[in-house]
């Protein structure tokens, strides 16, 4: 890594830093506790909507987890349209495809229900109504979207992306294998229902995924160099949260009090990194998620400890706050030892998980490619500990492969 391009991202991060202070970074209005679902449309009601479009999975429907929604909708006087055809890592086809009924039925806002893809897919497509003179690619990066969008309500159905509270969207283009990724102020939602009723039936394997999912959203925050009081509060109290819940919501999917402090640790995950950025985990994951089809939870924890080896010496101060936050028994050990520790304590928390520790589908042909994606991703956006040049790169992907 050249002195120079190093002061060239670390300006790039202190310019972006300085200029969020003039951002709105408004969070959206809470609904929360079981049952809250049947509660919003009455919020919608109040900001003078009359037809909704429903952002979702055909999962999703098959499970009828929808139906109490469908139900209140129809109770307030509200019509709806549905999009069920979001994928996992939703397509640029598939934000047109929602743009299209949203335009068809004269809808005038939507609710994104699900995890991570509805969230996204909803949060894209309103992008495209603010914005029908700039393509999905366009508005990829930073700010580029600088309109507002309909009023966006979101469900989460997973403990996991904090999408509910975040400017992020990421949308994947099957054609190249990139992953878009969309950051704007104005994608944050107007309001999210965080119901752990709506999380009790999810299998074991989303649970983890997503739940290390949360906790790389916390951890990333918390080690860069974006932070302020805000952003680091958030991130303490999410990662102190995923500790003590995760494995109770992993074991007892039906601990309704275990759910609720997932999501609501995820919540916060989101509102920690919505301002401070994540890191070269993400840039990798996202990079992996549009090559292989990866779901990006399972992604972002596996590849999570391996690049917080990489972080090293930069990194230990923060990670030995976060060993101590976590209720790690580390007494009498220096930062490194914590640093370590705590590096440590996230590989068992996969293994106890059943989460894989490497990849079987990465192909030598591809790594270039993945490698070039994740740092034009990550450089000189991402305000991480230290910073990444391809040989960096290249050498944690190579650990990823089984």
């Amino acid at each position: 890594m050249s002195l120079l391009f190093n002061a060239y991202c670390r300006t790039y991060q202190k310019v972006l830093y300085v200029g969020s202070m003039f951002l709105d970074w408004r969070r959206p209005q809470l609904l929360k506790g079981a049952g809250s679902v049947k509660e919003l449309p009455k919020t919608v009601k109040e900001k003078g909507l009359s037809k909704v479009l429903v952002v979702t999975d055909k999962g999703l429907m098959s499970l009828k987890l929808l139906d109490s929604l469908f139900e209140a909708l129809k109770n307030e006087g509200i019509g709806y349209a549905v999009f069920d055809g979001v994928q996992p890592n939703p397509t640029i086809d598939n934000i047109e495809d929602a743009v299209e009924i949203y335009l068809a039925e004269k809808c005038q806002g939507i609710i994104a229900f699900g995890g991570g893809s509805p969230m996204d897919c909803a949060k894209a497509c309103g992008a495209r109504i603010a914005r029908p003179d700039k393509t999905i690619p366009q508005m990829r990066g930073v700010l580029k979207v600088n309109k507002k969008l309909p009023p966006l309500f979101a469900v989460p159905t997973t403990a996991g992306t904090g999408s509910e509270t975040t400017l992020a969207a990421v949308v994947s283009n099957p054609v190249t294998h990139e992953k878009n990724a969309i950051n704007d102020n104005h994608l944050i939602p107007k309001v999210a229902v965080l119901d752990p009723e709506l999380t009790v039936g999810l299998p074991k394997h989303i649970t983890s995924t997503t739940g290390m999912d949360a906790l790389t959203h916390a951890v990333e925050a918390y080690i860069g160099k974006g932070n302020t009081p805000g952003t680091k509060k958030a991130a303490v109290k999410a990662t102190k949260m995923i500790f003590d819940n995760i494995y109770t919501a992993y074991e007892d999917g039906k601990n309704i009090e275990a759910r609720a402090n997932m999501l609501e640790a995820s919540f916060w995950a989101g509102v920690a990194f919505t301002r401070a950025y994540v890191g070269y985990v993400h840039a990798i994951a996202h990079n992996l998620g549009g090559h292989y089809g990866i779901p990006h939870g399972l992604a972002n924890a596996v590849i999570l400890p391996y690049v917080l080896d990489y972080y090293g010496s930069s990194a230990y101060k923060k990670l030995a706050q976060l060993c101590d936050i976590a209720g790690l028994p580390s007494m009498g050990m220096n930062n490194e030892q914590k640093a370590k520790l705590f590096i440590a304590t996230i590989r068992e928390m996969n293994e106890k998980m059943g989460i894989p520790d490497k990849f079987d589908c990465i192909l030598e042909d591809d790594i270039p490619v993945i490698v070039e994606r994740a740092l034009k991703e990550g450089n000189p956006l991402y305000p991480v500990p230290k910073i990444m040049d391809k040989a960096d790169c290249e050498a944690v992907i190579r650990q990823l492969i089984k």
